[in-house]
């Protein structure tokens, strides 16, 4: 297989790129999501997700450094897709317990990933993360312009 040469590819415009982001979101199976402890002791693990247009839901143990994390401090960094074609959001998580869940979304993240969290061990809790930014980029001629949201607005 031939390597791709990052610098001969004509960048995509933000308008692509957002619907690619949106359609990664849609469609990925997993995401992988970085947190951090309060002594600064980062943790980077995949997780299934579920994108219901506006959030991403994650489920894993409360007790797990994930869960530890983002219930002690909210502060996530979600990333989809490869290092050529990378979707990066960085968000606020909001701890959910099986009983605060609505059952529609317990139900969603269980059709798209084939397991359901609130079947499994208790220790399982919901995060809905808020996204704050997204940036979408694949090459390097595509570095610039590639935050399409700041502040959870889109910028396209």
């Amino acid at each position: 297989m031939t390597p791709v040469d990052s610098r001969s590819r004509e960048p995509r415009s933000p308008e692509q790129r957002k619907r690619e982001a949106l359609e990664r979101l849609t469609h990925d199976n997993d995401v992988w999501v970085a947190t951090a402890d309060a002594t600064g002791e980062p943790c980077l693990v995949p997780l299934a997700f579920w994108w219901d247009g506006e959030t991403v839901w994650l489920s894993t143990r409360v007790t797990n450094p994930t869960g530890r994390n983002l219930s002690a401090t909210g502060k996530v960094r979600l990333s989809f897709g490869h290092t050529r074609d990378v979707v990066l959001v960085h968000g606020t998580a909001r701890t959910l317990t099986r009983e605060e869940l609505p059952v529609e979304v317990g139900d969603a993240f269980a059709a798209k990933d084939g397991w359901d969290p609130r079947e499994d061990h208790p220790s399982y809790v919901f995060f809905q993360v808020i996204p704050e930014v997204l940036q979408a980029w694949g090459t390097v001629p595509e570095m610039s312009g590639r935050t399409l949201m700041r502040e959870g607005k889109w910028l396209v």
